[in-house]
């Protein structure tokens, strides 16, 4: 089948209501194990790569594996840019053939986050990419290996929501109503009150970050009220990690080939059983055709490169598509953040 983007994924999971994990990947390990979860859960998934993860993995190296294997798959998948907080990763991950990309300016001024957004907007719908934005801000820490509690004062609010995605042209918000990266502490206490009214005010796929930790109850409560696609990493890493760790203690004749299999193994059993409480297992049986029926390898593994005309490649239907080149996403880039930085907010 090839890359996606998430527009048809998540208008699918809009009309069947469910959710589509979106499950970060580190190396080939984790993108096995979630893919192989996937094809067994006859379930569309996203693949998220973070911008906080770029010390770990290349993803010009990585990608070209991450095609590859999607091109056989039988179920949809999404290759996603996760919390991309520079210009630079966004035109980086849409050089190596990103599907989607989340752009996230949470923590700027609510104009700027306006401005910056529509800027990517333009630039990734021009080549057929989703986009995906946050407003109100999900604390925590992005790498996973920290507690935190939500505050209430950094929570989306609806009003600004309805205007954000209005004015910007997401394809998909993610919201702060509770939720955060990590671990919590305590037991997490989602708004889904606010979950209701964001929705009902904005009309677009909302998506729910910092999944770890949230009980099957709750989750499938949000998915009720509008929640279309859930980040999921932490508690996905820690019991591979836990399973690494109890294959060490056991036995002395253990290799590292021997605990990377296991700890794909655990991806694929945990990104399954989340897939079940999401509602997308077998959402390739419901109406709607969101599944291809067979694979469709082709051999092809290479990321593209530009050679200062080329055009990035449009990889789905579902939003404007047309030729955009390096030069000019540069042009529109320089443009805008000299436009910021005067204060005129125009593009």
């Amino acid at each position: 089948m090839g890359l996606v983007n998430t527009v048809d994924i998540l208008n699918h999971a809009e009309k069947h209501s469910y959710a589509v994990g979106a499950f970060n990947i580190i190396n080939l390990d984790f993108l096995n194990g979630i893919l192989d979860a996937a094809e067994t859960m006859k379930s569309p998934v996203i693949l998220n790569i973070a911008e906080v993860h770029f010390p770990y993995v290349n993803i010009e190296q990585i990608t070209p594996a991450i095609r590859y294997m999607a091109e056989s798959t039988t179920v949809p998948v999404v290759l996603n840019l996760d919390h991309g907080v520079s210009f630079k990763a966004i035109v980086r991950a849409l050089r190596c053939g990103f599907t989607a990309v989340m752009y996230d300016a949470s923590k700027k001024p609510f104009e700027q986050n306006i401005e910056e957004t529509r800027l990517v907007v333009q630039m990734a719908h021009s080549v057929g990419v989703s986009v995906e934005a946050e407003l109100g801000q999900v604390g925590g820490a992005e790498g996973g290996k920290k507690t935190a509690k939500a505050k209430r004062e950094f929570f989306t609010d609806p009003a600004k929501a309805e205007i954000f995605a209005k004015e910007t042209g997401i394809d998909a918000l993610a919201v702060s109503v509770g939720n955060v990266h990590g671990f919590y502490e305590g037991e997490p206490e989602l708004d889904f009150d606010l979950i209701r009214e964001i929705k009902a005010r904005t009309s677009i796929p909302l998506v729910l970050h910092g999944g770890s930790g949230i009980s099957d109850k709750d989750f499938r409560h949000a998915v009720e009220l509008g929640i279309r696609k859930i980040n999921f990493f932490t508690e996905m890493s820690k019991m591979a990690t836990d399973r690494v760790r109890e294959l060490l203690a056991s036995n002395e004749d253990i290799f590292i080939q021997d605990f990377l299999k296991e700890a794909k193994e655990k991806i694929k059993e945990v990104v399954m059983e989340r897939m079940m409480v999401f509602g997308s297992a077998k959402a390739c049986a419901l109406p709607g055709n969101v599944c291809p029926v067979g694979g469709t390898h082709t051999g092809r593994a290479e990321c593209d490169f530009f050679d200062g005309q080329k055009s990035l490649p449009a990889e789905s239907s579902g939003v404007a598509s047309g030729n955009i080149s390096e030069a000019e996403i540069i042009d529109i880039v320089t443009r805008a953040v000299k436009d910021l930085m005067s204060g005129s907010g125009k593009n």
